[in-house]
């Protein structure tokens, strides 16, 4: 394959034209580089190299203007805006910089198309003035309508202030530069009369671009080379030739003179393979299997890597196989991706509220950052940042202040005072903060500059916008708020990229579809190829409707997709093999099905295309439950816990789930401690607990009456608020949820000494015994030769009449068909039926086995959610239906329990019986 670059050079040499003396005008830098290259390969001898531009430097040159930024624009055009429009109806620099993006992108269409400026703002006044006779017929406009038909007419006065200001400037945003090119050719000419130029590769032109080459052209210091398949030129309705056509029928140079070149390269036999691929991350992995096979086969020399969707490079980066030693990326990475600015977005983001309160998310997700969290360790190397996170969690702290992070880590005064000192809204705050933040850092990387040389490079990037931000800000003052800046941080963010270093020439040549122009490869990859990514689909982002910018020969998005198609196109146009990618399942905001170039590729019928979809190797997922092998060392741990003693909890745990008990019990691991934002309901279990605690406890060994219930009752809000304080720390219970909750819990405990007034009027005799009775008890379980105990706290027991209760607390709701048993042996293994049951037993059992208290007894719960059932009380029924219950526990009752429980515990003890997952 000879490349579109080797045979323009081909075609020089054979006209004998002096190469030396030559001025090549390229649409790109990158395929000036790849241009010296050919050079070497078509002449044999020594030369002077020619001069090589692309054609922004060119038209830069042309103009005599310096191109700006889009921020530093956006300045310029506010200080117009200021000068050319009332104070009552100026806007603020946050809302201006909303619309004046849009408003400088059609200044810059208006001006590369070469429009008369005075004729489309007119045009565009009159459009509005037409439109709001329809909005309202009445003769005096309110305000807002007057206000924006000024703004309509004032459109021309704002162009005429800002470009004049910018020329005198020597500045330009690139349409201005484009159209002072224009007016400055005939210049150029007269001084540069003696220089050949040839322009190649072009293809869709602005009118500026258009009237430049045209005027060189036919002066006759410039020859063209165009690059086009016979294919799309003579098919008038194929897109890939639409701007070449035009400009081969409508220019007058070619009416004398030949048009170079139309090619027959696309006709010929090519491998095209249409693969759809799920996700982005299914087309990276699948790439980098690919360049390992096509590695092998040694075609890498030739081979390039497109990628329609830029933000795949990363991925790719990973995928990329070992053996693939060279390779060159001439895309950027976009900067707004790299990890360094998910920190300063989260910075902005605390400091938005310009609250002196701080909320615990946006302080541990900073703290937690990587380039944050590593400031924080010491010379000890102790993690004070985790020590910090740790903090709030366990004492709920909801929000914080500065001044309390000072005083959990002092020694990291200025750190926290950097970090989260508040900003007061101010702009050069916030930037000077930025920056010393970014030399904390710097300074902590320093220590191993090789190992950290990418965070560097990152740091310096970020460095570079905040500088350029502080002198923006210091030179026009325009920005006044924290929000404002962010919005500007954000806009220079999006432009920004992370150049990667590479041998342009050799290896894996990977890029955007932009990069791709003038270049020609043997085997080409492109990736993404999906709707509203390749070709992006329609957008309107502009001040000018669709029929003016079509009367006017402005761009529309048809002009677009056409720029892709070509790209499309020439890029598989001398390629041998050629893979096209697509994602069979997009995500609808980054693009749709598979794009119309692949159908148009089907449609032609031209190359015979291998469809496939590929898909990730699924491996064969056993459904096996999960065992655990009971190792000496787990053995000894679960006589550990028997001697310490087994609690209700424990064994339940383990009924429903051996490998519960397994990981809680045994390997001791423990719920993640977090913030409680909301009361969870195993505090709001506690503080109802305490609070009967405190409430009964002075009246143990003592007959229950209405008074001492009724003095309870005045008691209710101060016990709940004391015992919220302790379980809650310092986290809120006076708005929103928690504050419902808290009344719930006073509710609760209303509603129970409610209950507990009822059962005194209607003359039963209640006497507290014990609360929150702990019981530690030590049994032999046959087959088991070491100690086995048990170990439980009853929430209360008490008499009534001449019944012994126990009695469970349950905040949540419980059914009396929760704590009936009809079958014994289900009481070891049926964890949502018979859970409760086994519980209140327990505490029963070991109550009994301590004290062999022979009096009637029963065990049950008092649901705070189903008080109306009263006391749940155990009972043992004979079948499901039977309406015969048998609610005292008799020794024959705690017999059979003690039989299951022996059960339970020889199981968990025994070495040969594994943990096993249940399958729930």
């Amino acid at each position: 394959m000879t490349s579109f670059i080797h045979d323009v050079l081909l075609d020089l040499k054979d006209k004998h034209q002096d190469v030396s003396n030559l001025t090549f005008i390229l649409p790109s830098k990158r395929a000036g580089t790849f241009l010296k290259s050919e050079l070497s390969k078509v002449f044999d001898k020594t030369l002077f190299a020619p001069n090589i531009l692309s054609i922004e430097t060119f038209i830069e040159t042309l103009s005599n203007l310096q191109q700006l930024t889009n921020v530093e624009l956006l300045f310029e055009l506010y200080k117009t805006y200021k000068a050319y429009t009332p104070k009552n109806a100026q806007d603020t620099f946050d809302t201006f910089s909303k619309w004046a993006q849009i408003l400088l992108q059609d200044f810059n269409e208006i001006d590369r198309y070469l429009i008369p400026q005075a004729h489309i703002f007119d045009y565009l006044s009159a459009i509005q003035e037409i439109n709001h006779h329809h909005w309202s017929l009445e003769e005096n406009h309110t305000t807002l309508i007057k206000n924006h038909l000024a703004f309509w007419k004032q459109l021309h006065t704002y162009y005429k202030g800002f470009t004049s200001q910018l020329i005198a400037n020597g500045k330009g945003y690139q349409g201005l530069i484009y159209r002072e090119a224009a007016a400055h050719t005939e210049a150029y000419i007269t001084s540069h009369s003696n220089t050949h130029h040839v322009l190649l590769g072009f293809n869709a032109l602005n009118t500026a671009e258009i009237t430049i080459f045209q005027k060189l052209l036919s002066s006759g210091i410039a020859s063209i080379y165009w690059d086009v398949d016979r294919v799309f030129i003579e098919d008038t309705q194929h897109d890939a030739g639409l701007f070449i056509r035009r400009h081969k029928t409508s220019w007058k140079y070619f009416e004398q003179n030949p048009f170079n070149w139309i090619g027959d390269h696309y006709s010929k036999d090519k491998h095209i393979e249409v693969l759809g691929i799920p996700k982005n991350v299914g087309q990276a992995k699948y790439i980098g299997q690919l360049l390992k096979e096509l590695n092998h086969k040694d075609h890498l020399k030739q081979t390039a890597l497109v990628l329609g969707n830029e933000t795949l490079l990363f991925p790719i980066l990973s995928s990329i196989p070992d053996t693939i030693e060279t390779l060159n990326i001439t895309m950027g990475f976009p900067l707004r991706l790299v990890p360094l600015s998910a920190l300063f977005d989260q910075l902005f983001l605390l400091h938005r509220s310009h609250s002196k309160d701080y909320y615990y998310v946006d302080v541990i997700t900073l703290l937690s950052h990587p380039s944050i969290n590593m400031l924080f360790i010491d010379d000890m190397n102790t993690n004070h940042a985790e020590r910090l996170i740790s903090y709030i969690q366990h004492n709920n702290l909801v929000q914080l202040s500065e001044e309390q992070l000072y005083v959990l880590a002092p020694q990291f005064k200025p750190l926290l005072t950097l970090l989260f000192e508040s900003w007061n809204d101010t702009p050069k705050k916030a930037l000077d903060r930025c920056t010393e933040l970014i030399f904390y850092i710097k300074q902590r990387l320093d220590s191993d500059k090789v190992q950290h040389r990418l965070a560097l490079e990152y740091l310096f990037k970020f460095h570079t916008i905040f500088n350029a931000l502080k002198v923006l800000n210091t030179e026009h003052a325009y920005v006044n708020s924290i929000k404002t800046l962010y919005s500007l941080y954000k806009e220079v963010l999006n432009t920004e990229t992370l150049d990667f270093q590479g041998e342009p020439l050799k290896g894996l040549q990977i890029m955007g579809m932009l990069e791709s122009r003038v270049l020609d490869f043997e085997t080409v990859i492109i990736s993404g190829v999906n709707e509203g990514i390749l070709p992006s689909g329609k957008s309107n982002n502009s001040f000018i409707p669709y029929d003016v910018k079509r009367e006017n020969g402005l761009p529309t998005y048809k002009e677009k997709d056409a720029v892709y198609t070509y790209h499309f196109y020439r890029l598989i146009q001398r390629a041998k093999n050629v893979y096209i990618i697509y994602n069979t399942e997009p995500d609808v905001l980054e693009g749709g099905e598979k794009s119309r170039f692949i159908t148009q590729l089907d449609v032609e019928g031209l190359h015979t295309i291998h469809h496939r979809i590929v898909t990730p190797k699924t491996p064969k997922i056993s459904l096996a439950l999960k065992t655990i092998k009971k190792t000496d060392t787990v053995l000894k741990r679960i006589q550990e816990i028997a001697k310490k003693g087994f609690s209700p909890s424990s064994l339940t745990a383990y009924i429903r789930n051996p490998l519960d008990f397994y990981y809680q019990r045994v390997l001791g691991i423990q719920d993640y401690d977090t913030v409680e934002e909301t009361i969870a309901a195993n505090t709001l279990g506690t503080v109802i607990h305490n609070t009967l605690e405190d409430f009964y406890t002075p009246f143990i060994n003592t007959i229950l009456s209405e008074d001492i219930i009724k003095s309870m009752r005045l008691k209710i809000d101060a016990t709940v608020t004391k015992h919220f304080k302790n379980c809650y720390k310092e986290g809120t219970i006076t708005k929103g949820k928690n504050l419902i909750i808290y009344e719930i819990a006073k509710r609760y405990v209303s509603n129970f000494l409610n209950y507990e007034l009822q059962n005194i009027r209607k003359g039963n005799q209640i006497t507290i015994l014990a609360l929150e009775q702990k019981y530690d008890i030590q049994i032999n379980v046959p087959g088991i030769s070491y100690p086995v105990g048990l170990t439980g706290t009853v929430d209360r027991i008490d008499r009534c009449n001449d019944t012994l209760r126990i009695i469970d607390y349950k905040t949540g709701k419980v059914e009396q068909g929760k704590v009936e048993i009809v079958d014994w042996e289900a009481i070891n293994t049926d964890y949502t039926k018979y859970s409760k049951s086994f519980q209140v037993l327990m505490y029963t059992y070991m109550m009994h086995y301590q004290t062999s208290i022979e009096q009637p007894t029963e065990a049950g719960i008092i649901s705070f959610k189903n008080l109306k059932g009263g006391f749940l009380k155990f009972a043992k029924k004979e079948s499901t239906r039977s309406r015969k219950k048998d609610t005292l526990i008799t020794s024959e009752t705690l017999a059979q329990f003690e039989t299951q429980l022996h059960k339970l515990i020889q199981e968990i003890c025994n070495p040969d019986l594994n943990f096993i997952e249940k399958d729930i």
